[in-house]
């Protein structure tokens, strides 16, 4: 892949064959997002666990305590009295077969899908385009649940999802390039911790074993991941 010259220019502040540890991989990260947007935090984990096993999927949800730096916007498919709660938690988007109708016909115009367990029969069906996309609704991320109003403001005040993909890596978005050096650590922190308490029964050997931090446009900047783990409750 052919690199731009700031692409060249940050990646000459890296020593190679360096890690960092997670101040100076925070520092280093905000100098290198330059970029005329405000760039995203993104993380990379490669974990020591094989995906083909069901025993070994590593996947979690974590409230980030400063957030993603962006609106998320919620749609909430139910009905009845539940439509009011979500309502008043601040969804975006609150219907059934409406919005139902509006995916098929290829609307997506939000972030996260929260539906109670009796509307999942009708979501269930649009399995085929949510699917890829990420978007559809699982009891283990808290995205199909009769409660809510809780699970609407906790994804508006920045609780992600992940899953580990078919290599053994977790990437994940983590804020953004224009938060204080403390609010980054801090959501990398709050991720790890929950990430090495999702370590699978069955994962054997090293389960943490490479951790890279970078901007959207910037470079990998290698994380050194026993430092790292000392940091973690």
């Amino acid at each position: 892949m052919k690199r731009g010259k700031k692409y060249k220019e940050f990646q000459s502040l890296l020593e190679a064959g360096k890690d960092y540890t997670l101040d100076e991989a925070v520092e280093l990260l905000k100098k290198t997002a330059k970029a005329k947007f405000d760039e995203s935090v993104e993380i990379s984990v490669n974990l020591g666990v094989d995906p083909k096993h069901a025993d070994q999927v590593v996947r979690g949800t974590v409230a980030l305590p400063h957030g993603i730096g962006k609106e998320v916007k919620v749609l909430v498919i139910t009905k009845g009295s539940k439509e009011d709660e979500a309502k008043e938690a601040g969804a975006d988007f609150v219907g059934f077969d409406d919005y139902v109708q509006k995916i098929q016909k290829g609307w997506f115009g939000f972030d996260v899908m929260v539906a109670t367990p009796d509307a999942m029969s009708e979501v269930g069906k649009l399995g085929k385009v949510l699917g890829p996309r990420g978007l559809m609704p699982n009891p283990k991320s808290g995205t199909v649940t009769m409660d809510v109003g809780k699970a609407v403001k906790e994804l508006k005040a920045g609780k992600i999802e992940f899953r580990v993909d078919k290599y053994g890596i977790l990437h994940a978005s983590l804020g953004k390039a224009s938060f204080d050096f403390n609010q980054i650590r801090e959501n990398i922190i709050a991720f790890m911790e929950t990430v090495v308490r999702l370590k699978p029964p069955a994962a054997k050997g090293q389960y943490v074993k490479r951790v890279s931090l970078s901007s959207t446009m910037g470079p990998g900047i290698p994380v050194e991941r026993n430092a790292l783990l000392s940091d973690l409750k």
